[in-house]
């Protein structure tokens, strides 16, 4: 019989259409996609449901903090709250460091008349630098006053002209000043690149989350670090003589402000405080531009209670000068609110004028009003009266504030990094992670309840409540598409695609990074599973697909409030498989699931919570938690991350539990997302391989390496038949 072309047919069809509707054949074609959320005023918005649901808990541990707070009246009730706040800080930002030798000393001297520049280097860890200038006025004839000056996000720091503006004057007026270089900036850049001159990651806000998501994986906050540092800074200040140790200020701007807050709240020998462009609140702040990078949240902090607030209740009744900007991304209103319940602290203290705000109309960043009122503040505060107006004066070159004989720490004096401050807490984890190894049994049977604690996971309901969005048939299946609903106000889309040439067919959980399928045109490997029978429930979990990317905002409020993007996915994850057991058109006795890249961690979490899902699969998983503790450089944004997680447990341990379930890893990642050495592999499947064998199944557990030129079905075919 010939075969009859049906090609111009389709093509006549279509510009008829054309015709009577003016849709052209691309737009038609549209209507083949499986986006979910389109066209849906309820659910377009998608990618911010997550933030929004965070934004709602941490709303609830705020107002629970503000009824607290709310209710103290005495000065005895106020004072109990402060101890409770530096204790909370204390619990959060340490154990502090014991106080070992500054190791100070002065390379340099720069005359410039009316005062000169002594550059500093000290250490306010054992190895670890600190580059600084201390601006010291001629002429006194006693001990002055000294501003510690903590300095934003500004790549070369201090010596910055709007940085140097506010130094030179108060240097001017009689103050002694010390402005230090925090943390991955100025002459402390810790991925510092000699032979490039610059860093290997980016510049300072990407530095300091960089090394912060390594502190937070530890369960430790890096803040801790430029706190320590300006707590040692002032020591250096009571270590000169020229420094009167009864009038002590500190100031800084955005992320100096951060810094400033955090050190007013817990050294009492500052006397005033002046934190600029930072106090606002967190409630505010998450209604506007969300956490910053990793030194501006705590672990767990809101969840202990901990808001701005607090820095400023901590310090009452010594003066403090809060200063904004009323077009700051930081909220104006925000700081009004946070001032105006601090002052209840202040009033109840005796001391109501002691804490001030002064705002002027600006975006984020210095204005002459406001330079002006931190210099009549540290005049009156300090008891160093003068002319309080801001004067144009030449700046200093960059190269007369340099320190170091390169510019740079790590290729002048080496030392201590963050990273490598770091490594000694890591091996301490891994050593208790590996003691309670020892006794397998008992240390994989504690796994579900301790990873549950630790990651934040919390079990959803039986079966969720789904929206179904439509279905499109093709030659070989049909593409269902359905809406979820997930915690909170979250949803999840997902397709469920189904052979047709199946009744029953068995069903597998597909997880990708970049979620569920969006166009007909499917992967090479979904189309193996629809022909080999299967039908496959596709996602897009919160952050992924239509419900995506997420910030590392977002991942930063997670842990600020106890919770783990893992662990909330993992969740999602249950109620994609709870879902599925209800459909009755579907074989669910042995549901399998399979996840790539980092979609292998919530994985992970579900299968340990939930054992009935009959058999995993992992491709290109990363190896381990510990991997990326050790590496200097690592490629795992925070989103992939349980904070607090190492010395306890790791992804090894949750694929331990698994056993005898059928497991397939494929192409293990080690930091950097690259193949995972043998070594690497060898050394963290040792403790999968023994629960394997414990359990008589250790033919179960398939490890393999898998190149895209080989078959899918040498790299499937043996796990699905075990």
């Amino acid at each position: 019989m010939k075969k009859v072309s049906i090609f111009p047919t389709l093509v006549a069809v279509s510009l008829t259409l054309v015709a009577m509707t003016g849709f052209s054949p691309e737009i038609l074609s549209q209507e083949r996609d499986f986006a979910i959320l389109k066209r849906w005023l309820e659910w377009n918005d998608g990618t911010d449901r997550l933030q929004k649901h965070l934004n709602s808990l941490a709303d609830r541990m705020l107002e629970s903090r503000h009824q607290l707070v709310d209710a103290l009246r005495s000065p005895e009730d106020w004072k109990a709250r402060q101890r409770e706040i530096r204790t909370t800080l204390e619990h959060i930002l340490g154990p502090y460091p014991p106080k070992a030798p500054l190791n100070a000393r002065v390379t340099g001297t720069v005359n410039k008349g009316h005062f000169t520049v002594e550059k500093v280097v000290f250490q306010s860890r054992p190895g670890f630098w600190v580059t600084g200038c201390l601006f010291l006025p001629v002429g006194r004839t006693a001990q002055a006053p000294a501003v510690l000056n903590l300095i934003g996000h500004t790549d070369i720091a201090f010596r910055a002209p709007g940085y140097q503006q506010l130094i030179l004057n108060l240097v001017h007026k009689g103050f002694i000043v010390f402005a230090i270089d925090p943390v991955g900036q100025g002459e402390r850049l810790q991925y510092y690149d000699a032979a490039l001159k610059r860093s290997l990651v980016g510049g300072s806000t990407t530095e300091h989350s960089y090394f912060g998501r390594q502190y937070f994986l530890c369960g430790q906050s890096s803040a801790s670090l430029f706190l320590w540092d300006g707590v040692r800074a002032v020591d250096y200040l009571l270590s000169r003589p020229e420094v009167d140790p009864k009038r002590i200020g500190v100031t800084g701007i955005s992320g100096g402000g951060t810094q400033t807050s955090y050190l007013a709240a817990i050294d009492d020998r500052i006397l005033a405080a002046a934190p600029t462009c930072y106090i606002c609140g967190f409630r505010r702040l998450l209604e506007s531009i969300g956490p910053q990078d990793a030194e501006q949240n705590f672990l767990h902090g809101l969840d202990r209670g901990i808001d701005h607030g607090d820095f400023l209740e901590a310090r009452a009744p010594n003066p403090t000068l809060v200063v904004a900007t009323t077009r700051d991304f930081f909220s104006i209103q925000g700081a009004r609110e946070t001032v105006a319940e601090a002052r209840a602290a202040y009033k109840a203290l005796g001391a109501e004028d002691n804490l001030i705000l002064v705002e002027d109309d600006h975006d984020h960043g210095y204005t002459q009003r406001n330079r002006e009122a931190i210099y009549d503040f540290f005049q009156r505060s300090l008891l160093l009266p003068g002319d309080a107006a801001d004067r144009e004066l030449p700046y200093l070159t960059r190269e007369e504030l340099t320190v170091t004989p390169t510019g740079q720490l790590l290729d002048s004096l080496g030392g201590e990094t963050a990273f490598s401050l770091l490594q000694p807490e890591v091996r301490r984890l891994s050593s208790q992670l590996e003691a309670s190894r020892r006794n397998l049994t008992s240390h994989l049977r504690r796994i579900p309840a301790q990873s549950a604690e630790i990651s934040g996971y919390l079990a959803p309901d039986e079966v969720p409540a789904v929206v179904f969005r439509g279905r499109q048939k093709y030659a070989d299946y049909a593409a269902e598409m359905f809406l979820m609903k997930g915690e909170g106000t979250c949803i999840v889309p997902f397709l469920l695609l189904k052979p047709e040439a199946k009744k029953r067919p068995p069903v597998i959980l597909h997880l990708t990074s970049q979620g569920k399928p969006h166009t007909a045109a499917l992967s090479d490997e979904l189309s193996w599973f629809l022909k080999n029978g299967f039908a496959i429930l596709a996602p897009d979990l919160s952050g992924t697909g239509e419900t995506g990317p997420l910030s590392e905002s977002v991942a930063f409020l997670s842990l600020q409030i106890a919770r783990s993007i893992p662990a909330i996915r993992a969740a999602e994850i249950v109620r994609c498989l709870r879902y599925a057991r209800s459909r009755t058109d579907l074989d669910v006795s042995g549901i399998a699931a399979i996840a790539h890249g980092n979609m292998a961690i919530p994985l992970l979490h579900a299968a340990v919570q939930d054992g009935t899902l009959a058999r995993v699969a992992l491709i290109g998983p990363l190896a381990s938690f510990d991997r990326v503790a050790r590496s200097r450089f690592c490629d795992v944004p925070m989103e992939d991350l349980v904070a607090g997680a190492l010395g306890h447990y790791d992804l090894p341990d949750l694929e331990a539990c698994l056993a005898p379930r059928p497991l397939l890893l494929a192409n293990l990642k080690d930091a950097l997302r690259a193949p995972a050495s043998t070594e690497i592999v060898s050394r963290e499947l040792e403790v999968v391989r023994q629960a394997y064998a414990g359990a008589g199944a250790a033919q179960n557990l398939t490890v393999k390496t898998w190149e895209t030129f080989q078959s899918l079905e040498y790299l499937y075919q043996e796990w699905l038949d075990k």
